[in-house]
């Protein structure tokens, strides 16, 4: 039975998130439906992260089996075409080893947070970033990220309603930069906490806007505590823009 590893892009706005639920749309369902179109088989593909409802992708990355071998050129164009009109394509498809899972063969994944600092309401970029209406601070912001860095309890950054068996994480990389009048907020770990990098960049946002200090990042995160967060981050400006397996 061949499995295959596909790397898929999507708009996350219409989606109730990655995981199949039955309140709502999900990339995982669209999925389904596309390989039940080509194969005719019912097949769940299993999703590196689960991603929240409005947030979008670059590069989350799924595997699943199939009962007969397609060449993965295939694979891909033929989902494409059965994914369609949902927002979501296929950008490559690879044959795997069946030891390989999406989700727990993972060695890192990395997200992208944007922030578009302007008083204009976003058109084009509508439901693609948060849009704040001052100016911050990357420097500060950098500086407050810099004690996030390495092994943590980061249960003040992580929902009430997180279901990970422990709140210990280690965060490998957290950068602020500003590009023009966009900000942007980019972290790599093996793996994270529901709303973790939506909570760090709330958070972040205050140290930009001045209303914290740097440090205050560090007193926030050694609380342990869920209300000495900032207020989490809005789902449109989140990207999962790659894993490392």
């Amino acid at each position: 039975m061949p499995r295959y590893k596909i790397t898929i892009e999507y708009d996350g706005t219409p989606f109730s998130g990655w995981q199949m639920q039955a309140n709502g749309p999900s990339v995982q369902a669209e999925l389904a439906r596309a390989i039940m179109g080509f194969t005719g088989e019912q097949v769940i593909p299993r999703g590196a992260g689960r991603t929240d409802a409005g947030v979008h992708a670059r590069g989350q990355v799924a595997h699943f089996d199939l009962d007969r071998v397609w060449p993965p050129a295939t694979v891909r164009d033929a989902l494409n075409f059965h994914l369609r009109p949902a927002p979501v394509v296929i950008l490559a498809c690879e044959e795997v080893d069946e030891s390989f899972d999406a989700r727990f063969s993972a060695k890192a994944r990395h997200y992208l947070y944007r922030i578009v600092t302007r008083r204009a309401p976003l058109v084009l970029d509508r439901d693609r970033a948060w849009l704040v209406g001052v100016a911050l601070d990357t420097e500060a912001m950098q500086k407050g990220a810099g004690h996030l860095l390495g092994y943590h309890d980061f249960t003040t950054f992580r929902a009430s309603q997180c279901q990970a068996k422990s709140p210990l994480r280690t965060l490998d990389t957290l950068s602020v930069w500003r590009d023009g009048e966009d900000v942007f907020i980019a972290t790599s770990a093996r793996s994270f906490l529901h709303n973790q990098v939506r909570s760090i960049a709330g958070s972040l946002k205050l140290v930009g806007e001045g209303r914290w200090a740097p440090d205050r990042m560090l007193e926030a995160l050694e609380a342990r505590d869920r209300t000495s967060c900032g207020p989490v981050a809005p789902a449109c400006g989140l990207y999962f823009m790659a894993v490392d397996y």
